[in-house]
């Protein structure tokens, strides 16, 4: 069973992961490439090489754990927190420990090995955004849980273990230091100004522009002023909401066009490179917050994270974002830009629209 420890000093929670040791090449550097005959446990066909599904998008009359879906979802085979036990919190001399009681789920965002999620259709995007929110939605009714996670591993740098595209959510017992230095600094600036930081800034960066990637009716896709690492760029709602899984379809539609137009922006002008993508979202146990804002941050893995970036807290970025965004700005998406249609030529035929789906 996982367990989770709590730094004394900083406050930081750790997860303990035993089971996770038992992963095959823990603590070996991952391979640069794929062999081409390895079986994929994700691809359509072998979804017996996965736990059963905890839910699908399918087509009709296509029947659980079998072809014939969009989206799948199954439990993380080797999960960093179980959804089984309580939580027995206790003391361990000046230590704090609780049980590792969670969710570690896995987002196969489609049946197909072949693409990416910037090359997948909008539509299909839409439904991988669906199912976030449904499972955000179904995970919040557990006491025992209280923040959810949803974030994307894209390459060897970006920590990705299996090509095939997907994402995963793990959800916590407890808010993760990060989300609640997040929480802390937005409700200082909404004490003093008595508005959201995060509104203001959307505000401010579309009027200056200049950071500004993309602008639509829902969202603006900027690079922030005080980026951490080259060409990072978050997606920021327009109207203030603190809790993504109370997003409305309008917002969803226009969602699953950022997302494709921002990931196809960042593969093309950067050759592909690996990422991260977290959707920030308020805990469960926090009504609406009039401070804070969800947002997606994507961040590609160009640069490296080494000593001085750990010790201090600092990172180094040799990139302004105002000169990023300015790149990210000249890259032209089309319904077919060369960059897909050579990445789908490899895979062996271009990508099919997969029927939409709206809960």
């Amino acid at each position: 069973m996982p367990e989770l420890r709590k730094d004394p000093i900083v406050g930081r929670w750790v997860i303990i992961a035993h089971e996770r040791a038992r992963r095959p090449h823990d603590f070996k550097a991952e391979p640069t490439s794929h062999a081409q005959s390895k079986v994929c446990p994700f691809c359509e066909g072998n979804e017996d090489m996965t736990p059963p599904e905890i839910l699908a998008y399918r087509d009709s009359g296509s029947r659980p754990n079998g072809p014939g879906w969009r989206v799948r979802v199954v439990p993380n085979r080797f999960p960093a927190l179980k959804i089984e036990g309580e939580l027995d919190k206790r003391g361990d001399g000046i230590y704090d420990r609780m049980a590792g009681v969670g969710a570690h789920e896995v987002i196969i965002e489609s049946p197909r090995h072949h693409v990416t999620m910037a090359t997948l259709p909008e539509e299909n995007i839409r439904d991988v955004l669906w199912v976030y929110r449904d499972r955000l939605v179904d995970l919040k009714r557990d006491r025992r849980l209280v923040h959810g996670m949803l974030f994307k591993n894209v390459g060897e740098g970006g920590g990705a273990s299996l090509e095939h595209t997907h994402s995963q959510l793990i959800v916590t017992p407890i808010v993760p230091i990060s989300v609640w230095e997040e929480m802390t600094g937005s409700l200082e600036f909404f004490n003093y100004r008595g508005r959201c930081i995060y509104c203001d800034m959307v505000q401010q960066e579309a009027a200056v522009e200049k950071r500004v990637v993309l602008d639509t009716p829902h969202f603006t896709a900027f690079c922030p002023y005080a980026s951490r690492f080259p060409f990072e760029t978050w997606i920021v709602p327009k109207a203030h909401e603190s809790h993504f899984e109370n997003i409305p379809k309008p917002a969803v539609d226009d969602l699953a066009h950022v997302m494709h137009q921002v990931l196809n922006k960042l593969e093309l002008a950067l050759d592909a490179p690996s990422y991260n993508y977290i959707v920030h979202t308020a805990p469960f146990d926090h009504s609406g917050l009039p401070h804070y804002h969800w947002h997606v941050e994507v961040i590609p893995r160009l640069t490296k994270v080494a000593g001085f970036e750990w010790g201090s807290g600092f990172y180094i970025n040799p990139v302004p974002p105002e000169h990023a965004a300015a790149f990210l700005r000249e890259v032209e998406i089309a319904t077919s830009h060369p960059g897909v249609a050579a990445r789908e030529r490899t895979s062996g035929g271009r990508p099919q629209p997969l029927a939409s789906k709206v809960p």
